[in-house]
């Protein structure tokens, strides 16, 4: 079986291209997709025609997607948004086909692909699964160097925070939960999992004071899920779920929109936290921060967070075989 991860180069005007070299320190073995041009200079690349092809120790292994602009640091040029989809999709071609083990996908700048190329999708998150036949998926954020560790999934992801309560309805809370119990099975080795779902409302609505939609709806979901015999805690006050003791009662936690979620496990591990696509056929990591065009080009970036996504690309893979 294909053992080797696919590390696409996201926007060539973030850090990306640079994060590229700087992950051979992971030890694993990928290759990065995208235009040799983009690279740091004096960056020792060898070029490859097929992900399995030999590649000398210590040079970055590239398959050639050529763009149509140069590389400016901090600056999205319009007419390489479609070489950046482009990536994305032959990436996920080779995958399927069964010629790379995993994908692990460096930043992408969503408003540069909106206006380049009219990308129609929230994220990259969603780009994959409509991808991957348009299957339901879940974003799950992993620590790599916290312990416990901290695993967050949110049930509603990229939408403005006043429509959240409607957009929580019982059937996207069910399939956020059912995806990460089946994930943590698959791809982290734990046979019992152990979620906890979070209220939506302050301190879990507090007996229907702050809001009824944890009384009406989430714990009527939870219990049936619990008769079914998932491992499955709440609804919990957000603020008393995330320190270590807490932490230490649950594989992950089903939160009800993005922040709520992603606040504690940037705040916990902010360098080494991975954004792992649950759901998806095939293995889909990331690290857990944008594109960086503040300090992009200025040899400032930091590789732990790509490093972590690969590694934990890698052991995924190594679960599911």
């Amino acid at each position: 079986m294909p053992h080797r991860i696919l590390l696409t180069c996201g926007e060539p005007a973030g850090i990306g291209p640079e994060l590229a070299p700087l992950a051979l320190a992971s030890g694993v073995d990928f290759v990065w997709i995208g235009d040799p041009r983009h690279l740091p200079p004096g960056t020792d690349f060898c070029e490859i025609t097929a992900p399995s092809d030999p590649v000398p120790v210590g040079r970055l292994p590239v398959l050639r997607h050529d763009f149509a602009a140069p590389r400016t640091p901090g600056r999205p040029d319009p007419a390489n948004a479609a070489g950046v989809v482009e990536v994305i999709a032959r990436a996920v071609d080779l995958i399927t086909r069964g010629e790379a083990a995993a994908l692990t996908t460096l930043p992408i700048s969503k408003q540069a692909l909106k206006q380049g190329a009219g990308f129609a999708f929230p994220g990259h998150t969603e780009f994959l699964a409509h991808l991957a036949g348009d299957l339901p998926v879940a974003m799950m954020l992993a620590s790599t160097t916290v312990t416990p560790p901290c695993r967050v999934v949110p049930a509603t992801i990229h939408i403005p925070l006043e429509q959240v309560p409607a957009a929580l309805t019982d059937e996207v809370l069910e399939q956020a939960v059912r995806i990460t119990h089946a994930a943590l099975i698959r791809d982290f080795g734990i046979p019992d999992p152990r979620i906890a779902v979070a209220g939506l409302n302050p301190h879990a609505g507090e007996g229907g004071t702050m809001g009824r939609q944890e009384a009406d709806r989430i714990a009527p979901l939870i219990a049936r899920l619990r008769a079914e015999g998932l491992d499955i805690a709440g609804p919990l006050p957000a603020d008393t779920m995330f320190h270590a003791p807490a932490r230490a009662r649950w594989d992950a936690a089903v939160c009800a929109y993005h922040d709520q979620a992603l606040i504690p496990i940037k705040t916990l591990d902010f360098a080494g936290g991975v954004n792992v696509t649950l759901g998806l056929p095939f293995i889909r990591t990331s690290p857990d921060h944008g594109t960086a065009f503040d300090i992009a080009g200025q040899g400032r970036a930091d590789p732990a967070s790509t490093i972590a996504a690969l590694r934990m690309a890698r052991d995924m893979a190594a679960q599911r075989r």
